[in-house]
């Protein structure tokens, strides 16, 4: 077994301070270097031993000092020699396998875009707090938003408290970083009068029942397109929300429209309006018509909502159809993604408590529900508090 110069070993954690020189193209250059144990080998019984230089000896002092109490708690971790390029290369290929395609494609982009040109080149454990703050301050100032510095972080944040499990970093200095505000954007719900507009509008256009069943079930447009006839239970008088159609990017290159798991990952189980039911049944029947005119030509794709061939529909021109629909009825800045916030307001209005509200639409939690429609819940309280100022009134005579 080894042993120090008096036959002892040398414990974790004791090192050795020297003066050291080097000569490079002809001039002498000198530094300082703590050489010290950080443990043994299991298998060999060898010391193992690491150095830290520095340009002078108090400096090299203080990082022993340092190093020799983290081997002590138990806390010290070995420098790792990969950059933060190399590490996200790495992370990327093995650890977002479970991400779905639409989000894995938006990580490569940040990584490729903005995480790599920014840090790439820094060392992975020498990406300190101060150093990763500097680079979402950069950010802000090239003109991304809030929400997209935010969006990035994330992304940093996963990919480091990877590299913490393995052991290449003690922690995460993401969570030490102070994010920009995001400022929650004001939601803009069809009112009564608008609904009432929209459905006119769209009487006897080609996407009407897609849009009424969007309006009055609150379906992202991804879910409402990618909706089949054996998640609706006419007897029952249910729909099963449990895929979207969504754009998937193939190895070669090309991206196809595939049927994916919802945007939770989780299914869902919503009874809509039996109006809603009604118009189901009734574009149940005008599909039928379409097949028999297809004939050979017609696509099984199982798909409620399809072209006259029984082809899925294409996001985008149902999202400018929408949009021609916003602009006549005086609504242009009406988004599609509006016409689920307009069925959770109306849900909320017409008495539904906040946690179907929160089942129906597929949130999280009810708690997150709440936060975005809490103020739909705060004119409903006022209104009440009117309600019972009358009442009294009316009772006491006052």
């Amino acid at each position: 077994m080894p042993r120090g110069k008096k036959g002892r070993r040398s414990p974790p954690g004791a090192g050795t301070i020297r003066k050291k020189t080097i000569t490079k193209k002809g001039k002498k250059y000198e530094y300082w270097e703590a050489r010290f144990t950080t443990g043994f080998d299991p298998v060999t019984g060898k010391q193992q031993q690491r150095s830290i230089t520095g340009k002078t000896q108090a400096e090299v002092a203080q990082k022993l000092r340092e190093t020799t109490a983290e081997i002590g708690l138990g806390t010290y971790v070995e420098p790792c020699k990969l950059t933060a390029a190399q590490w996200l290369d790495i992370w990327e290929q093995d650890y977002i396998a479970d991400l779905k395609p639409a989000s894995a494609e938006s990580y490569h982009y940040q990584i490729k875009n903005h995480l790599k040109p920014g840090l790439g080149r820094v060392a992975l454990d020498k990406l300190t707090p101060h150093v990763i703050q500097h680079f979402y301050n950069s950010l802000g100032k090239e003109g991304l938003s809030p929400g997209s510095v935010r969006h990035v972080h994330n992304i940093l944040h996963r990919a480091l408290q990877q590299a913490v499990v393995l052991g290449y970093l003690r922690d995460n200095p993401t969570a030490r970083c102070k994010l920009p505000r995001v400022e929650r954007n004001e939601l803009k719900p069809l009112d009564d009068e608008a609904i009432r507009r929209f459905m006119e509008a769209v009487k006897g256009h080609p996407y009407e029942v897609l849009l009424i069943v969007t309006l009055f079930t609150g379906m992202r447009r991804g879910e409402v397109l990618g909706l089949t006839w054996n998640c609706v239970d006419f007897d029952g008088g249910t729909l099963l929300i449990d895929k979207q159609l969504q754009r998937v990017k193939e190895t070669d290159g090309q991206s196809v429209y595939k049927l994916t798991s919802p945007k939770s990952g989780k299914w869902r189980r919503m009874a809509p309006a039996h109006f809603v039911m009604e118009l189901l049944r009734r574009q149940r029947s005008r599909q039928a018509e379409w097949r028999l005119r297809a004939g050979p030509a017609w696509e099984d794709s199982g798909l409620v909502f399809t072209d006259e061939l029984g082809g899925h529909l294409y996001p985008g021109a149902v999202y400018l159809a929408f949009k021609e629909i916003a602009r006549s009825i005086g609504k242009p800045e009406t988004r599609f993604h509006d016409l689920r916030h307009s069925y959770a307001v109306a849900a909320i209005r017409s008495g539904d408590d906040i946690k179907t509200v929160q089942s129906n639409l597929g949130h999280a939690s009810a708690a997150f529900t709440l936060n975005v429609y809490g103020h739909v819940t705060e004119q409903m309280q006022r209104d009440s508090a009117d309600r019972m100022d009358k009442f009294i009134r009316g009772i006491s005579g006052q």
